[in-house]
């Protein structure tokens, strides 16, 4: 079964598909459907795909549930949510193969999840738009959420635009500690083999994509955009996780172009286009109580343009509790008028003040910076600022080289250590540290 140019959601063997061919625009967010080639009643219609003139007797039964008999007006002025979560509902609830189809149409979403388990469905199929009223979203929510779905499948180019310009005056976490979060365009939360390639993530109110206690994830494709000043957008954050591998993506936005927080291990990024933005983080780790362990990152064949930081490991100053972040890779990283190329900060701290009384309680060991080409465009490249109650360990440098912008040649690049002693390989501009 096809949908032509619309959405498709499928689970095969409990895996679930969303094909987006469709724009999601409007306030809290928003998909225009370019519609689909299947309709069917409130209960589901069944229907059947015929896999060839001679193969009836191969055909494949499905039942088709379309949120516009669910009651979605698709006007692009009514809130079509609770038409969505019924349709998905009823369509986890169901049994073998299932299609959850939004035709054409402009759908005022949201927020909405879409939760497992769908325990008996052996195939599923979706399309979607949102509110700007922030009330109607809950502390920690997204716009679009997926949970506690195994074998999520999104793909198809639809475009999330979470409209965030009308939001983002509100956002204060950059000199409140205790801010609300804004909710950012598409959340995963606790999934299992999930794949997403071809989206597209526009103007969030804050993270883009945002992954929690998944395991199993792949993105690729994948193109994000937001003004360079504009606040705490990062492009995809990483929390809790396993087993994550992104690749083949552009991101250009005001924050962290990828962010990889406290609790993951296993996580492996290559061909990032990163720019505007700040760079590629590891962090901020140490803020809270409990964090998780870091462990098993791999950053590889990316390109840093314009950006604030390329390559950063940050975490908090007075951390409350300790916690490990070991064995990190970054290789063949090119870097195109970066402020802080190479940068370990571990007195991280973007408000006006912070608590300074203790260091940071987070151990660096067994980092690798290796074949790190490109300019600069502030004289200091490589600033490596470890803990001084947790010394970095094990932080190696091998071939770096980078110069200074054209125009400031009379100046030399230069590096800077505070407790650590790091190993050099090979080429090094600037100097090691003395």
């Amino acid at each position: 079964m096809r949908l032509a140019n619309g959405v498709r959601l499928r689970l095969p063997l409990f895996a679930t598909m969303l094909f987006l061919g469709g724009v999601v625009e409007g306030r809290g967010g928003a998909l225009t459907a370019s519609g689909g080639l299947v309709s069917a009643s409130s209960l589901g219609d069944r229907t059947a795909d015929r896999v060839g003139h001679s193969d009836w007797k191969r055909r494949v039964v499905s039942v088709v549930f379309d949120v516009k008999r669910f009651g979605a007006l698709a006007d692009g002025r009514t809130d079509d949510r609770k038409a969505f979560e019924a349709a998905w509902n009823e369509a986890c609830r169901s049994t073998g193969r299932v299609n959850l189809l939004i035709p054409k149409g402009t759908y005022l979403l949201g927020p909405v999840r879409f939760a497992g388990p769908c325990t008996d469905v052996s195939s599923l199929t979706v399309t979607m738009k949102a509110s700007t009223n922030l009330s109607h979203y809950g502390s920690d929510a997204g716009w679009v959420e997926f949970g506690w779905v195994e074998g999520l499948s999104l793909t198809g180019g639809g475009v999330f635009d979470g409209r965030g310009a009308e939001a983002w005056l509100y956002n204060n976490c950059l000199v409140d500690f205790d801010c609300k979060l804004l909710p950012p365009n598409i959340k995963f939360i606790s999934m299992n083999k999930t794949s997403v390639r071809g989206v597209t993530s526009v103007n969030s109110k804050s993270f883009h994509i945002a992954l929690v206690e998944c395991e199993g994830f792949r993105g690729s494709e994948i193109r994000i955009s937001a003004p360079a000043d504009s606040p705490n957008t990062d492009g995809i954050h990483i929390e809790r996780s396993s087993g994550v591998y992104i690749s083949k993506s552009r991101i250009r936005t005001g924050d962290d172009c990828i962010s990889i927080g406290q609790g993951n291990s296993l996580v492996r990024i290559t061909n990032i286009n990163c720019g505007p933005g700040h760079g590629i983080s590891v962090g901020s780790l140490g803020r809270y109580r409990h964090e998780g362990n870091v462990s098993g990152v791999v950053v590889q064949d990316c390109n840093m343009t314009g950006t604030a930081n390329g390559i950063r490991i940050k975490t908090w100053p007075d951390s409350p509790d300790s916690s490990i972040a070991t064995n990190m890779t970054f290789e063949n990283i090119r870097m195109n008028n970066v402020t802080n190329p190479i940068i370990i900060d571990q007195t991280y701290c973007p408000f006006a003040s912070c608590s300074f009384k203790e260091p940071s309680r987070v151990k660096l060991s067994d980092v690798h910076f290796k074949n790190i080409r490109g300019t600069s465009s502030s004289p200091l490249a490589v600033a490596l600022e470890c803990s001084g109650g947790f010394p970095c360990q094990d932080i190696y440098l091998q071939d770096v080289r980078l110069d200074l912008l054209d125009g400031k040649r009379d100046m030399n690049v230069t590096s800077s250590c505070k407790n650590v002693k790091a190993k050099y390989i090979g080429t090094q501009i600037p100097p090691p540290c003395a």
